[in-house]
């Protein structure tokens, strides 16, 4: 097998989805032995803050399995949940290729969740030892921070209910399975998310319902594939989504 090695230090891939699965194969195909052997396993429970902005970027941490959050406090004290996150980053990894020795951001698990630790000083000593893997770190980083600029410029021109079909289109496209997406969190959750009132995101909702556009299911928003399209449909017409 030729991840043979790679599986016996992290035996949670054998479980996992394929695309996060491939993810890990694809980060750590020329991993030596000895960045392996300082794999740490954890399990993280909902709710538990796991790096904090501010502290000592002193580990690399990977999402083996579950969803993350980033949060925000700088904005008069209150949580802004800004970006979710379930494929495979190296959270701490941009900090390494800024040359900053403390975190920028905290994350924190909203589902229970297995995490990879590994002592920033062994990750750097592979990174600057092997150019392709510094590369692909790179890329990745890239990737994230231009998606970041890109959302953020779209924000500015979007109100209402306009940015909360935003949100749906891009949680559809990152988390979808088998054509249908489940909203997970309450409402709170999604104002944070996008920065909007409580009564703006029952409109929303409420909106959305009316049009056919989402669907309750229990306690929970479901999107199917047509939905996502007619929500996307209605916010392309405003912003190209590209």
């Amino acid at each position: 097998m030729k991840y043979k090695l790679l599986y016996e230090a992290l035996p949670f891939l054998k479980s996992i989805d394929r695309e996060r699965k491939e993810q890990f194969e694809e980060y750590f195909r020329s991993a030596p032995m000895w960045l392996m052997e300082a794999f740490q396993i954890e399990e993280l429970k909902k709710g538990d803050v796991f790096i904090r902005e501010g502290e000592p970027a002193d580990t690399i941490v990977f999402i083996g399995n579950g969803i993350i959050e980033a949060i925000d406090y700088r904005v008069y004290g209150t949580p802004y949940d800004y970006m979710q996150f379930n494929r495979v980053y190296a959270f701490g990894g941009m900090e390494i290729l800024m040359d900053l020795d403390t975190y920028m951001t905290t994350l924190r698990a909203i589902t229970n969740c297995t995490i990879v630790k590994i002592p920033r000083s062994t990750f750097e000593k592979w990174m600057y030892s092997d150019i392709k893997a510094l590369k692909h770190e790179a890329k990745l980083v890239c990737e994230y921070l231009s998606k970041e600029a890109r959302n953020s410029r779209l924000f500015l021109f979007l109100q209402g209910a306009d940015r909360l079909a935003l949100l749906f289109v891009e949680r559809y496209e990152r988390y979808s399975k088998n054509g249908l997406l489940y909203v997970k969190g309450n409402r709170q959750n999604l104002a944070d998310e996008t920065g909007l009132c409580l009564k703006s995101i029952s409109r929303g909702i409420k909106k959305f319902l009316d049009d056919g556009l989402i669907t309750k299911d229990g306690n929970q928003i479901l999107i199917n594939e047509e939905q996502y399209e007619g929500l996307k449909k209605m916010i392309s017409s405003k912003i190209d989504l590209g």
